[in-house]
């Protein structure tokens, strides 16, 4: 599936989730696939994009024909990860909370790089915090409630208590559709908040979870680990500075300040242009680590001391957080597991 737009073009695996969704409001969404002249072909579905603005387009128009039911909202509830199993075995099989929002990051690489969501941390709360949809169009917020109703959806399986303690708190007004809020997320919600997030007591991110299954939880980080070290390298700028990176990987461990002058670049044009390209620099930094830690864990002969060191990590303590948020497990039990 590819846009017809020059905008930017984002994976589309999620595809047989609208399909199902549609299907549960109503309504057939070849329709909307038809009317916007989008071909689909769930036989290369691992090759499948649409442009950003025309997944706007699409959602409006599912908004439009779904009479009884708040589209965005079973998109949300009735979200799986068909396409990559491993990353739903790896929340549901989570120790606490915080090992499962590791799995946002993969998300965001995986299935849709406009999808960042961060763990942060003010006193007595935690918050899963989505950054980069306000309400600058007017479907964005559908897309701020389909993450969320999917975020609950997990966050009840892994924490049946979670709504009693929890609240969301939302960027954008209430919208005419406010009242069928409360069927679906059953918590507090604070609209005109200064972020999108779900704020939870603190100490629940780190209580044990019961449903946990660390071996199984273990061997899917692993694969999901390994299928992101092996996706295909971009063009473009992101190829240039990737390319650099992998001859020098010193500069992994500098300020883009290095990387500009290497290029003859000025640093905000190089930071201007990437995101252009649908990349931060230090998004990509942190990507390319991560693929040639991988690449340098097969390497026995490499200690973890030097993996750092080569990586531009001040210690290898430095390294081993970086590389548990990343993967879900440290670096020793990575290697442990044959990866």
């Amino acid at each position: 599936m590819s846009s017809l737009a020059p905008e930017r073009a984002i994976p589309f695996v999620t595809l047989p989730n609208w399909v199902k969704a549609a299907a549960l409001c109503g309504f057939n969404i070849q329709s909307v696939f038809d009317e916007l002249g989008i071909h689909t072909d769930l036989l290369h579905l691992e090759q499948a994009t649409i442009g950003s603005k025309l997944l706007e387009q699409v959602m409006a128009r599912c908004v439009a024909r779904s009479r009884q039911r708040h589209f965005p909202f079973v998109l949300g509830e009735t979200f799986a990860f068909e396409y990559l199993p491993d990353i739903e075995t790896f929340i549901t099989t989570s120790p606490t909370l915080r090992e499962a929002a590791t799995a946002f990051r993969w998300v965001h690489e995986l299935i849709n790089p406009l999808i960042d969501v961060r763990v942060e941390e003010q006193g007595e709360w935690g918050r899963l915090v989505l950054y980069g949809a306000g309400s600058a169009t007017p479907a964005q917020p559908y897309f701020v409630e389909a993450l969320f109703a999917s975020v609950l959806k997990f966050g009840r399986l892994l924490a049946p208590q979670l709504e009693r303690s929890a609240s969301l708190h939302l960027r954008y007004p209430p919208p005419p559709h406010v009242a069928v809020y409360a069927e679906c997320f059953h918590l507090p919600l604070h609209f005109e908040a200064p972020f999108n997030a779900l704020q939870l007591p603190r100490a629940s991110l780190d209580a044990p979870r019961p449903g946990a299954i660390p071996s199984l939880h273990r061997q899917a980080g692993q694969r999901v680990a390994q299928r992101i070290a092996h996706l295909p390298r971009h063009s473009g700028l992101i190829a240039l500075v990737e390319a650099q990176f992998e001859q020098e990987p010193h500069l992994l461990g500098v300020g883009i300040l290095r990387m500009a002058r290497r290029l003859n670049m000025n640093p905000r044009s190089l930071q201007r242009r990437l995101r252009e390209e649908g990349q931060a620099y230090s998004e990509l930094q942190d990507r390319v680590r991560y693929r040639l830690a991988l690449r340098d864990l097969d390497d026995r002969a490499l200690d973890l001391e030097t993996i750092a060191e080569r990586l531009g990590f001040s210690d290898r303590r430095s390294f081993t957080r970086a590389f548990l948020r990343w993967a879900g497990m440290t670096p020793s039990r990575y290697r442990a597991q044959g990866g």
